[in-house]
């Protein structure tokens, strides 16, 4: 299996939540683990916001992000380019997404054309959870459910 994974399946990682375990098993199943050079602006971002509405000690997340950092190198890291930055521009009218999460989308489904095979979306936002379904992409979770956030 190719995993794709964004910001919001990779922190569940690092950070024991709902579907912690279920990304875990899904990356340790995977051939290749892929994600966007940007991702880890987003993790180590939400792992910032977590101390600041008091979610996490500043210490977890301290903890959580030296080990983010060791497991970083070993993803396939898709650098954003022109091409990915205009077919995210257009998956904003397409899905209605937030800027990145069609830098998300579009990079998934360049390294889905690009290696020529399926790719599995990890994501636990629901309109990218959609968007990556509507687009060829394989949503994991497998379904749709109530652990998935709502973004505005």
């Amino acid at each position: 299996m190719n995993l794709y994974v964004d910001a919001s399946a990779l922190v569940k990682c690092f950070v024991t939540e709902a579907g912690s375990a279920d990304v875990r098993a899904a990356m340790d199943a995977a051939e290749l683990v892929g994600t966007v050079s940007v991702t880890r602006v987003e993790v180590e971002s939400a792992f910032a916001k977590s101390v600041r509405v008091g979610l996490l000690t500043k210490a977890d997340a301290r903890l959580a992000q030296a080990t983010f950092v060791t497991l970083w190198p070993d993803l396939i890291r898709i650098h954003v380019s022109d091409f990915i930055v205009t077919s995210a521009s257009e998956l904003v009218w397409l899905y209605g997404l937030r800027a990145y999460d069609a830098v998300q989308l579009a990079t998934a489904l360049f390294w889905q054309r690009s290696i020529g095979g399926a790719v599995v979306f990890a994501t636990y936002d629901q309109k990218l959870w959609q968007a990556a379904q509507s687009a060829g992409l394989i949503p994991f979770p497998p379904v749709r459910n109530p652990v998935l956030s709502i973004n505005p």
